[in-house]
């Protein structure tokens, strides 16, 4: 009886060790809105778990969001886009090295109507039109990377929009979907990044305004959060879904990865540049 017993407790051992080991075997990736609107980590996280047998948790948040949680230590690796919020992200120490991923682009959404008359502009000309007839427009205002975008285009045409806004200016301090569904129920314009637009199903009477500025190029990195700074920070393992994303195999399932046959990221790990 006592010898079954102690085998039984053994058994139970063995399992709590191995639950415990399949627990561990995961990650947590604080990203932005639209790696998770645009449907992009529902199509390759899979991928990666049944080639790794690693477990990601995706934290979606805006980009100074996303950096923010990574500061105070509650995610293992970091996948946004600012580069110049990464590079300070770095110069602080949070991470050592940030790896260029994959691009896409912004587009400038608004009413199929076109009532500022915008359509075919440069963006630079198109915000300065938009602000001159004072036409509806919604800004994400959650420190995004698209909101960050938003703030330097608008610097870029010469608009203080912090002085500059007024009632036509609305700031909503949610993500880009949220942001999409408020453009399309007011008739507004609204910059978007062009993943989440593709995979957007609530487009009502909207449409792509202003697209092709090089202005408009939208990059993405990735970076594996201090473990100096963070013991907690599961080193090898956000190591292996970073290498994974920038190898061959993992750009390839990036390219691979449509909407109704319109691809949505551009792999470009090998572009030290980017």
């Amino acid at each position: 009886m006592l010898k079954r017993a102690l085998l039984i407790l053994v058994a139970l051992a063995v399992l709590a060790t191995s639950d415990a080991k399949a627990q561990e075997k995961s990650i947590v990736v604080a990203s932005t809105t639209s790696t998770q609107d645009s449907g992009l980590f529902g199509y390759l996280l899979p991928i990666f778990k049944q080639r790794t047998g690693i477990d990601v948790k995706v934290v979606a948040q805006g980009t100074g969001q996303a950096l923010d949680t990574a500061r105070r230590g509650d995610a293992d690796v970091v996948f946004v886009h600012a580069k110049s919020a990464e590079e300070k992200f770095l110069a602080e120490g949070f991470s050592l090295k940030r790896y260029p991923v994959m691009y896409n682009d912004f587009v400038l959404i608004g009413p199929q109507s076109d009532p500022a008359g915008v359509k075919g502009k440069d963006i630079v000309t198109a915000l300065q039109v938009v602000k001159a007839k004072t036409a509806p427009f919604v800004s994400r205002g959650d420190r995004s990377g698209t909101h960050i975008a938003e703030l330097n285009l608008w610097k870029e045409a010469g608009i203080d929009i912090a002085a500059d806004k007024g009632p036509w200016y609305k700031e909503i301090g949610q993500g880009m979907g949220a942001a999409l569904n408020m453009a399309s129920v007011s008739n507004a314009y609204v910059l978007s990044d062009r993943g989440t637009w593709l995979a957007f199903k609530n487009r009502g009477d909207l449409a792509i305004a202003v697209e092709g500025d090089k202005r408009l190029f939208n990059q993405y990195g990735v970076m594996l959060v201090n473990p100096a700074k963070y013991p907690s920070v599961k080193k090898e393992l956000g190591q292996q879904f970073i290498d994974w994303l920038v190898s061959p195999e993992g750009q390839k399932a990036i390219a691979g990865y449509k909407i109704n046959g319109q691809q949505l990221f551009f792999p470009n790990a090998s572009d030290p540049n980017a």
